[in-house]
């Protein structure tokens, strides 16, 4: 008992050494980058690779990253909505209200729909962040700063000081000559690892001339993150819904 007791001890320690060495490996300090004009000139020159205005026009599109929900977002009017696993939500985002329906039946009490709101609204903020950060580097709160990357090239790092859900996190957008993003190193509040990168892949233009990147690879594991059902329209008959799919809220 006592030699088995010994051997688990052993193997605790050596977990214990590899993950503590895996963390100092991976974890990176977060660079000071420099602000100024030429900093804003590069996230000007990033937003116009994408298409920001485009962006900005696209009224409705819908998304799905992985495993995670599917989400409608009528951007015009704010709106969203999000399914997973039997639920569907209509999020009305500009006060963090809207309804709930399970296995296609509504929900009244009022504690589960709160509940299953402020679900489907992280979500959301998350999934539409990482659908098309880019065309935020400008949004109130957004420091732009010039990062010197290893071989000599100027990356854009954009840091939240306010706004969403986890005001604090950090990006350094990693661009080629053009402007186009490539990839994205991050700090954030809820990876203990700084610095881990993805890159930004596969780049789409939608119906309304918005430029999407569909895949994102985490650059230690290989690993993929898929961006499917990936529709825009200008209305919803463009989307194949023959009716407004957002009516309940206004019922």
């Amino acid at each position: 008992m006592k030699k088995t007791f010994k051997i688990i001890g052993y193997l605790l320690l050596f977990i214990i050494i590899l993950l503590t060495t895996g963390y100092f490996i991976l974890n990176k300090k977060m660079p000071i980058g420099v602000k100024g004009e030429k900093a804003e000139a590069l996230a000007q020159k990033m937003v116009q690779a994408v298409n920001k205005a485009a962006w900005d026009s696209t009224a409705i599109i819908s998304w799905k990253y992985s495993v995670n929900p599917t989400h409608l977002w009528d951007k015009k009017r704010n709106l969203a909505q999000v399914e997973w696993k039997n639920h569907k939500v209509l999020l009305n985002l500009n006060n963090v209200t809207g309804r709930v329906w399970d296995n296609q039946t509504e929900v009244k009490d009022p504690q589960q729909v709160d509940k299953l709101v402020k679900a489907a609204y992280k979500y959301f903020i998350n999934d539409a962040f990482w659908l098309n950060p880019v065309v935020k580097v400008f949004d109130s709160g957004v420091e732009r700063s010039i990062v010197t990357l290893e071989d000599g090239t100027a990356g854009l790092m954009a840091s939240y000081t306010s706004g969403g859900l986890t005001p604090g996190d950090s990006y350094l957008w990693v661009l080629d000559a053009n402007g186009m993003p490539n990839a994205w190193r991050i700090w954030v509040n809820i990876l203990p690892i700084g610095g881990l990168e993805f890159s930004w892949d596969n780049w789409v233009t939608l119906p309304t001339g918005a430029k999407i990147s569909t895949t994102h690879v985490l650059k230690t594991t290989g690993k993929p993150i898929p961006l499917g059902n990936l529709k825009a329209a200008m209305n919803f008959e463009e989307m194949g819904l023959k009716d407004d799919p957002f009516l309940p809220l206004f019922q």
